[in-house]
């Protein structure tokens, strides 16, 4: 399996590291010169103006001599870490503090070269042998300018402060991809490792094999994604233990008939059996054929329950009247068992909200179990019952029970249990399975309660209509 997702993860990391040591050293790195440069021209600029103002003014007035004005610019000077000069407008350096010029007289000097700039960077007037950054401020006494005040510092120094601050910049930019990695460490713990498993398992999944189980327990939504893969490989498997089942359960279901038909169909053929017998084994052959015909009807009757969106017939009827008339269509088969039916029914009628023929098939197939797999000389009870807005139909016999490890089972398809193999010879094992699929389309329940040897009762709801007026 490719591990892309985490290979774009380590890529995407180091393009962050090497995009940010890019950007301190080129973008970051040029503000930041800048920044200081304007920075460090205002204050120079400040000073320059308090220098002109005050010592320098008072120079030119004549109440400061040359000696008292050149002690306090050098220690101006040291504390700037910068030149100071003062320079007539013809260009003579009158008085200087720091840094030695190459020449005492600037012969080309002219303070318009600053524009309207209060600095510049260069050598000024090749007076310095490096680069620096110079601001002038003029001295004015009695309006007119006498001279100008300049202070000039190396732009090394600049760079020096520049540099130490894109230091801070990328021991910074270390601290943020140390946490990054720390971040990308807790983003595959928690991240790409589960979707690692989940990518896995789901491989495992698509050829087949469901017994791989995701082993997340988060509470958030890669664990929830995780259980409902669990949940779901689970369904499927268990959905193809029941198509093995029922192309297990089909094929015997039809291959039983098919036999005998063949069997029958053979022998009166070939004069196994006689003439005067044909007639027996032909009805044999009706019976069978009703068989397969009754099955094939009934899968048919759950495919259509099984898609989404079956449509159903509602309207207003009376139950106690249909249990009747269901009832009443047995009568032939009880005659025969010697088997009764009491109806327990609340009220003269019981309107309710459903689709009359679908409920009419769940009436009959559970009383035709009932007839199945109760004992001659019993009794069936079929009870109505009100409450809640809802009535309650129950359909109880007096016969063989369902074992307690099949009560789950009883409502798949072809399911059997072994007590009722040796009595249901007619049955599909989709009865049940049919009455389950209509009950659930009306949003309704069903349950059952059954004891092995005692008998066994089916109760479903239906919603109740009030007013007994047919319609809704």
């Amino acid at each position: 399996m490719k591990r892309t997702l985490y290979l774009k993860l380590l890529l995407g990391y180091a393009a962050f590291g090497i995009l940010g040591f890019l950007t301190i050293a080129t973008f970051t790195s040029r503000l930041a010169f800048n920044y200081i440069k304007r920075d460090t021209a205002s204050d120079l600029y400040r000073e320059s103006n308090l220098l002109a103002s005050s010592y320098a003014s008072n120079y030119y007035r004549g109440t400061l001599t040359l000696e008292d004005v050149t002690s306090q610019f050098q220690a101006i000077s040291t504390y700037l870490d910068a030149a100071i000069q003062v320079i007539s407008n013809n260009g003579q350096i009158l008085i200087h503090a720091g840094q030695e010029p190459a020449e005492k007289n600037i012969e080309d000097f002219d303070i318009t070269m600053f524009g309207t700039s209060y600095y510049q960077t260069g050598t000024f007037f090749g007076t310095f042998s490096e680069e620096t950054l110079s601001v002038f401020s003029p001295i004015t006494i009695n309006y007119k300018v006498r001279g100008y005040v300049l202070i000039h510092k190396p732009i090394r120094k600049i760079v020096a402060l520049k540099d130490g601050f894109i230091n801070i910049s990328y021991m910074t930019l270390a601290v943020i991809f140390l946490c990054a990695f720390v971040v990308l460490g807790l983003f595959t713990y928690t991240v790409y490792i589960p979707i690692w498993k989940i990518t896995r398992a789901a491989k495992d999944y698509s050829e087949g094999n469901f017994e791989t189980q995701i082993n997340i327990h988060t509470n958030d939504e890669i664990g929830y994604l995780a259980a409902s893969l669990n949940y779901m490989a689970a369904e499927l498997s268990t959905l193809e233990e029941d198509q093995r089942k029922f192309i297990a359960n089909v094929s015997h279901d039809f291959r039983s008939p098919l036999t005998s038909i063949k069997g029958y169909i053979e022998a009166i053929m070939d004069g196994t059996i006689p003439h005067e017998m044909q007639d027996k084994y032909l009805n044999i052959i009706l019976f069978e054929t009703e068989r397969l015909n009754k099955l094939t009807q009934s899968m048919l009757e759950l495919n259509k329950y099984g898609k989404k969106g079956t449509m159903l017939d509602i309207s207003s009827f009376d139950i106690n009247n249909t249990i009747k008339l269901v009832a009443q269509s047995f009568e032939g088969i009880c005659q025969e068992k010697k088997i009764s039916f009491e109806l327990i029914l609340t009220g003269e009628t019981s309107f309710v909200l459903a689709d009359m023929s679908k409920i009419q098939q769940v009436l009959y197939n559970l009383i035709d179990n009932a007839i199945k797999f109760s004992h001659p000389d019993s009794t069936i009870t079929v009870e109505t019952t009100e409450k809640n807005e809802k009535v309650f139909i129950s359909v109880k016999d007096t016969g063989i029970g369902i074992p307690k490890e099949s009560m789950k089972k009883i409502w798949e398809r072809f399911y059997k249990t072994d007590l009722s193999r040796g009595k249901d010879k007619r049955g599909t094992g989709l009865g049940l399975a049919i009455v389950k699929e209509i009950i659930s389309v009306h949003n309704e329940n069903i349950n059952v309660i059954s004891t092995e040897g005692v008998g066994t009762e089916f109760i479903f709801t239906l919603p109740l209509k009030r007013d007994k007026k047919e319609g809704i």
